[in-house]
């Protein structure tokens, strides 16, 4: 995986902050490839209905960007109790566990 542990704790503490205590956020992409180079973060982040908004999304950005370097950021959201896209399915397969 490539992300610093000061970028995992930045993005798990953006999410509590954003989508509270109960949220789970997991890397997929390029990201999770210690072989590739660069690349945007992305993320699947678990919430609660209603949370999936472009409101809870800005917080997380606001509330991340805080914390790290501004850079290209992109999030899916899986709801808690809903069947996820066939995309989400795909790519939590080879999603990680950011805690």
């Amino acid at each position: 995986m490539r992300l610093k542990p000061d970028e995992v704790d930045a993005i798990n503490a953006a999410a509590r902050e954003a989508f509270g205590p109960d949220a789970v956020v997991r890397l997929f992409g390029s990201r999770v490839d210690d072989s590739k180079r660069g690349g945007d973060i992305d993320l699947i982040v678990e919430v609660e209905d209603g949370q999936q908004d472009i409101v809870h999304e800005s917080r997380f950005l606001d509330a991340l960007f805080a914390r790290i370097d501004e850079r290209k950021v992109d999030l899916l959201f899986m709801v808690r109790g809903s069947p996820p896209s066939a995309f989400a399915q795909m790519v939590a397969r080879e999603a990680v566990l950011l805690s």
